[in-house]
């Protein structure tokens, strides 16, 4: 029983210890370390590195084993040793493709490998991608809640005063009311946040591995330099991806050109006979005639070449929607940081000088309890939409610099 609880202890002490706040960085290390989705793509390039060492290689030759001539009819039939041309053969074989085939499957390998570091490429920047934005989602998550908590006890604070004014006659007894109803309210905004939590959450555990993590520290404060993001955007992985299929396809128009050249084979036999008469060696040599060519060869190559032709055009479709996305997000990014700034150089504070001349008015009695309240409230949700906005300009950043940027950013 005690060495159950000790290990239930050592498993509770872990959790814990997993647990602990993470920042930025520290998120997105745990994410490049941990996640499934890179670690399959990073053994999908371990595999096509290791079928590319055989490539080229020569199949395997084939051993050969015959019985031949024996007699079927008259005084020696079905024997096997004493008609002069019956001989048990053995011997070996060995199929040798054109160079030029074996050149196009290297050539193949080669293009798979590529395809598969691009892959890979790719799923470490959707994850990075998935990661930061998770991050930067229960950041705010966190942030609004606090901010709900401060309009907690702001109500507490006014609500204090309500039953000495009622009392004093200069308030209805109906207004007492009024704090526990707008608490109702936060309480059920609360709610709402408390889900956003728990969604963020989730997310960043997907990326992260931790059971329950949390945001600390301060969000990324990445420039947007849109020159050098478009000067880039041809080094992008997900163009790394389209360029290795079009190497693919090339490699398969070579490789079906290489069928129309002739493989030929090599063989040695030893034939053994009767022991009156002399054993026999033989050797040969085969080679394919690739004389029908416009009826096998010929298709082949002409939809290879189609196919290389699409891959191409694929490419070439991409790179403009890719332009044309990040002009988009560049925009975009404009507008949001432009009503970021305007919440936090007019929205908020205006709300909150008007909070406090409101506050003021309400001691001085000039004012009912709702109105000081909704001022209040006011303040809470300005600083609540400020933080919406900023969480978008965060979020441009990271999907901007992420997606069109270096990964090292």
């Amino acid at each position: 029983m005690k060495r159950w609880l000790l290990i239930l202890a050592v498993a509770c002490v872990a959790a814990e210890a997993s647990a602990s706040p993470l920042t930025f960085q520290e998120a997105l290390e745990r994410a490049r370390a941990t996640a499934p989705s890179i670690a399959a793509r990073d053994a999908n390039v371990r595999a096509a590195r290791s079928a590319a060492d055989a490539a080229d290689a020569l199949p395997d030759p084939k051993l050969d084993l015959s019985l031949q001539n024996v007699p079927v009819t008259g005084a020696e039939a079905f024997s096997l040793g004493r008609d002069f041309m019956t001989m048990k053969t053995i011997g070996i074989s060995q199929d040798i493709p054109n160079l030029a085939k074996r050149h196009a499957r290297l050539g193949r390998a080669e293009a798979d490998i590529t395809a598969a570091e691009a892959n890979a490429a790719v799923e470490a920047r959707d994850v990075r991608t998935a990661t930061a934005l998770a991050w930067v989602d229960l950041y705010f998550a966190e942030r609004r809640l606090a901010i709900l908590d401060m309009l907690d006890k702001s109500i507490d604070d006014i609500a204090d005063t309500v039953a000495a004014r009622i009392a004093a006659g200069s308030a209805r007894p109906s207004q007492g009311l009024e704090p526990r109803q707008l608490k109702a309210s936060v309480a059920d905004r609360r709610n709402d946040l408390e889900a956003e939590v728990a969604k963020a959450k989730a997310e960043l555990s997907r990326w992260t591995g931790d059971p329950d993590p949390s945001a600390t520290g301060d969000p990324p404060n990445w420039a947007i330099d849109p020159n050098r993001l478009i000067a880039a955007i041809g080094a992008l992985p997900t163009l790394q991806t389209l360029d290795a299929a079009t190497a693919q396809a090339e490699a398969d128009v070579r490789l079906a050109r290489a069928e129309k050249r002739p493989d030929w084979s090599v063989s040695l036999g030893y034939s053994k006979r009767e022991p009156n008469f002399s054993d026999m060696v033989s050797v040969g040599v085969s080679i394919g005639l690739p004389l029908f060519s416009k009826h096998r060869q010929d298709p082949i190559i002409a939809a290879r070449m189609e196919q290389a032709n699409s891959a191409r055009l694929e490419r070439e479709a991409a790179e403009r929607e890719l332009r044309a996305k990040l002009q988009t997000y560049l925009a975009e990014h404009r507008s949001h940081h432009e009503r970021y700034m305007r919440a936090t150089q007019t929205l908020v504070p205006l709300a909150v000088q008007r909070a406090k001349l409101d506050q003021a008015s309400y001691a001085a009695g000039r004012i009912d309890l709702g109105t000081a309240l909704s001022t209040t409230v006011a303040v809470a949700e300005a600083e609540i939409d400020e933080l919406d906005r900023e969480a978008a300009v965060v979020r441009d950043g990271i999907r901007i610099n992420l997606t069109y940027g270096k990964d090292s950013q």
